[in-house]
């Protein structure tokens, strides 16, 4: 379950990790009244998505006039997928450096994680490719925890300080950064632990000029099957809000997750989907969605090609069947039917493997006129260029 930052940010407060004052508004006029009161802010667009601030929903404002005019333009705009419907209005903070933190469950670990990078304010994948050296990582032995002593010692050697001219007119004295960097780690591992989550994430965490730490941003996901141990919070958690294909794949029983590509992915079973995702982004496209016909949802091949055609931003579609126990002919023929009745002026390609596979071939080839890819990499390239 994720938290939106108007709900996960108060948890921090209660942690004793500063946040910025703010105010929860859904209009214009109350963005106007809360920059009022708060002064010089910054109003943001309150969604479960990411890249708020590239998608134009985080603005600054010195007024309350700026503030309304900031919050009539983000409340009509649609963020990954999502309308804006609230926004937070905070107090603006003076920055003299920008951090990274977090903690999150890492399967590979098999533990929890503890990251820290000197490079905040931008994605910790940009950070780390940037400047491997300004990232600090930290595997926690549960049975241990994660103390002062641990926090210390993986900031060492980074430098978390002030710029030298701000410290040489007494606004910090040398180490003292790093000891605040350190509580705050411990506090947000202890808060990690006590909530159950999955993640916390606090990027930018600020450095003020005169040597505080605030969290300017904050993400949190609560481990769902945690929500019963954790009903004094559960309910802050963001509702899933589903765009209308996603709703409509739901009704029909099928697993449907928009996305922002033009390559259209419909193949059977997660697996299989996930890896032909995978590989349209590898051969440098970008998918449409994920879409998978797995166990019984095999036999409903037509409605989720029509899924996936509903989709405006789609100009090619790769259909991927590999077939152990689902037949590939059932499936095709699913599609062939569905294509033959919808008539779309999408090209698409066709990788067929496994059981069924020769019926499925003559499928293609006797109401379509198509011929099936040996590769799957050849069928996807093929999608990559038709969508270009």
């Amino acid at each position: 379950m994720n938290f939106e930052e108007h709900a996960a940010k108060p948890l921090l407060d209660a942690a004793g990790i500063a946040v910025p004052k703010s105010r929860l508004v859904t209009s214009a006029e109350e963005a106007s009244s809360a920059a009022a009161e708060l002064g010089a802010c910054v109003v943001k667009a309150q969604v479960p998505a990411g890249k708020r601030g590239k998608a134009g929903g985080i603005r600054t404002a010195d007024t309350a006039d700026e503030a309304a005019k900031a919050a009539r333009a983000i409340l009509a705009m649609e963020i990954g997928g999502h309308g804006v419907e609230r926004l937070l209005v905070e107090e603006r903070i003076p920055i003299a450096r920008e951090f990274y933190a977090a903690v999150l469950s890492d399967a590979s670990a098999k533990s929890p994680v503890v990251l820290f990078s000197t490079l905040g304010g931008m994605d910790i994948e940009d950070a780390a490719a940037k400047d491997p050296q300004a990232l600090s990582r930290c595997v926690v032995d549960i049975r241990e925890g994660f103390g002062q002593g641990e926090a210390e010692e993986m900031l060492g050697g980074l430098d978390l300080g002030l710029p030298s001219p701000k410290r040489s007119i007494g606004f910090a004295q040398a180490g003292d950064e790093a000891s605040g960097v350190a509580k705050t780690l411990v506090a947000l591992y202890r808060l990690y632990r006590q909530r159950d989550a999955e993640l916390i994430e606090i990027n930018p965490l600020a450095l003020t000029e005169d040597g505080g730490l605030v969290a300017l941003d904050c993400k949190f996901t609560l481990d769902d099957a945690a929500i019963p141990r954790q009903p004094g919070i559960a309910a802050l958690g963001a509702r899933e809000r589903l765009s209308a294909l996603e709703a409509r794949g739901r009704e029909l029983g099928l697993q449907y997750i928009e996305l922002d590509g033009d390559v259209g992915v419909l193949a059977n079973g997660a697996g299989l989907t996930m890896a032909t995702m995978d590989a349209v982004r590898h051969l440098g496209g970008r998918p449409a969605n994920f879409l998978e016909v797995g166990g019984q949802a095999y036999t409903l091949t037509k409605s989720a090609l029509e899924l996936a055609l509903a989709n405006p931003r789609v100009k090619s579609l790769v259909v991927n069947f590999c077939g152990a126990f689902a037949r590939t002919d059932v499936m095709t023929e699913g599609v062939v039917t569905a294509w033959e009745e919808l008539k779309p002026t999408i090209p698409v390609f066709f990788s067929i493997h496994g059981t069924g596979e020769e019926e499925a071939v003559e499928l293609l080839r006797a109401r379509l006129g198509m011929e099936p890819f040996d590769l799957m990499d050849d069928a996807i390239s093929a999608a990559i260029e038709a969508a270009r």
